[in-house]
């Protein structure tokens, strides 16, 4: 993941070989989370995790605990899209209807009930069973257009040009203005650092350490 100088980013294909054990779908929920917060995606993690777990416990139940498989994480134009090959080329997944109080089989009805759409390329020697997550990005590269986003973008447009000025309102009441004016600019500026794939609290760290240095210079 690298970001562009116009604050966009390049989303890499991934993938992350794996055995298709119970104990493994956990780990994978957690990776795919914190892959999709170096994505800026965040938005999407709780329906990602819960294709990820079906997908992985599809495989498990239907081709065999143990099987090697791969998670594949990439991106389908704007939409998300998650994958699991593994080298059953026999059995094929299908969508079925259960109903609510059956205990198994529906994994795929929740994959498709929180995706967009579904479904299974073949290889000579694997399948990848995927599925689409809409996102909120305009372009594969772009960011999620949230309108704290686009506040801090044009806050740092204007401090960035050097135009942003403030005035000093009098009395208590104007500073209290300003004070909650303060706090939700930062609070702006820290959905901006996760839509462009960057860890507020690692942010909040250094913006500490360099108003204390500040502090102590003066």
């Amino acid at each position: 993941m690298a970001n562009g100088i116009d604050g966009c980013m390049t989303r890499k294909p991934w993938e992350l070989p794996f055995l298709a054990e119970p104990e493994e779908v956990a780990a994978l929920r957690r990776v795919v989370r914190l892959h999709l917060r170096l994505w800026g995606l965040s938005d999407v993690a709780d329906a990602a995790e819960i294709c990820v777990s079906e997908l992985a416990a599809n495989v498990i139940r239907h081709v065999g605990a143990g099987t090697p498989s791969t998670l594949v994480v990439e991106m389908n134009g704007t939409r998300l899209r998650l994958g699991l090959r593994d080298p059953d080329t026999r059995e094929l997944p299908r969508g079925m209807s259960v109903g609510l109080d059956a205990e198994t089989g529906r994994g795929l009805a929740l994959v498709e009930a929180v995706s967009d759409r579904w479904g299974v390329i073949l290889g000579a020697d694997s399948k990848l069973v995927w599925c689409d997550l809409a996102t909120q990005l305009a372009s594969p590269n772009g960011h999620v257009d949230q309108p704290w986003v686009t506040r801090s973008e044009a806050c740092l447009t204007l401090y960035g040009a050097g135009a942003a000025t403030m005035d000093r309102a009098q009395g208590r009441a104007g500073f209290a203005v300003q004070q909650e004016t303060a706090i939700a600019l930062i609070a702006d500026l820290l959905h901006w650092l996760c839509a462009h794939g960057c860890d507020p609290d690692a942010a909040l760290d250094r913006a500490q350490m360099r108003f204390e240095s500040t502090v102590t210079a003066r």
